[in-house]
């Protein structure tokens, strides 16, 4: 069967028969016809894997993978939770915000696996419910290429974004094996579509990019603990990845000032109380909010970050990250010139690591 797009609504399946390719929907011979502009997906039907892909995902040993995302993320979780009780931190006002968040998510039983939600990116009831009104957002639907995080919250949003025909951009987990993989619709099948919005997935069926590729990114989606919805102010869980990723994505070109900044949370992650004057100035604030039960445009007037800030970023964390090692070294090299470290910072015990070249 020659490749060729259709778009189509789902459940369906793809049979062979007579050696005749036949398309059912729900038991009944496929109609374009019979879909609504609404329900038509795309989706790129019997195209044929280069040896490359078909021998990665061959290879791929997916438990071994699993083991050590879920034993790093532990691991994380444990260091961020020490670095949470520093009280000497000058961003300790950030942790009451993001602990009263977390307890109350628990509390009232608005959080979802996994759980416990603390220092997480909490995934919430309505996710799915908030992913869909992200879906009807006009920059949604025009954008070709979307870059989403790899939390589970926006787990579904990463799913419209490949069912709705766009590229998808998504960080590998904490930056720690790489940087971006890119996943389309046509690198898939029906089969594999959801599975490539997982961790997993990403790592077998993605494609990893380099500082080098061209890449038009038009719409920014990322994950908060909390969110001001009059000024478009944020809060992750503390680890600094998106504003990383946000930095990085600005280096290569991808985005700018214009290019616009979603999140998706519960309501009860809608708070008043962060102090848009005690924001940093990698600190990336967000255009829109979806929730399960409305939309909310900030009109931010909180300046975007214009790149990485290198005098801001410590040595420890330099460690930690291949590709901002990659880039610094790039950057030096181009322009003659030594670029500045920020102050050192005390990694707790489980976050310290040896420095892999």
């Amino acid at each position: 069967m020659d490749s060729c797009a259709l778009r189509l609504s789902y459940p369906f399946i793809l049979s062979n028969k007579n050696n005749i390719n036949t398309l059912s929907l729900l038991n009944t011979t496929f109609n374009h016809n019979s879909l609504s502009s609404n329900s038509r997906r795309w989706f790129k039907l019997g195209s044929i894997r280069s040896s490359n892909t078909h021998n990665k995902v061959k290879d791929f040993d997916e438990a071994a993978f699993e083991a050590q995302r879920i034993a790093l993320d532990a691991e994380a979780r444990e260091a961020m939770a020490e670095a949470s009780n520093e009280e000497d931190d000058p961003k300790a006002w950030k942790w009451v915000i993001r602990k009263r968040i977390w307890k109350a998510m628990e509390a009232h039983n608005f959080a979802q696996n996994p759980r416990p939600v603390h220092h997480r990116i909490p995934n919430f009831v309505g996710a799915s419910s908030a992913a869909e009104k992200m879906r009807g957002l006009d920059v949604f639907r025009v954008a070709q290429c979307v870059k989403v995080n790899p939390d589970s919250p926006q787990k579904q949003v990463r799913f419209l974004t490949l069912s709705d025909g766009k590229k998808l951009l998504t960080p590998q987990p904490r930056l720690r094996t790489g940087f971006f993989s890119v996943l389309e619709s046509n690198m898939l099948t029906l089969d594999t579509i959801k599975e490539a919005c997982t961790s997993v997935g990403v790592a077998k069926h993605g494609r990893p990019i380099g500082l080098d590729e061209k890449i038009k990114v038009d719409l920014i989606v990322i994950g908060s603990v909390a969110v001001n919805p009059k000024t478009g102010a944020r809060l992750g869980k503390g680890e600094g990845f998106a504003e990383l990723e946000y930095g990085m994505l600005r280096y290569m070109g991808a985005i700018d000032d214009s290019t616009p900044v979603a999140t998706s949370v519960h309501d009860c992650q809608l708070v008043d109380d962060i102090p848009v004057e005690k924001l940093l100035i990698h600190d990336v604030p967000v255009d829109i909010i979806c929730t399960p039960t409305q939309v909310i445009f900030t009109q931010t007037s909180i300046p975007k970050p214009q790149g990485i800030y290198w005098d801001k970023l410590s040595p420890e964390k330099l460690g930690q990250i291949r590709i901002l090692r990659e880039l610094k070294n790039r950057i030096e090299q181009e322009t003659g010139q030594k670029l500045p470290t920020g102050p050192s910072e005390k990694l707790p015990p489980t976050a310290r690591r040896g420095r892999k070249s």
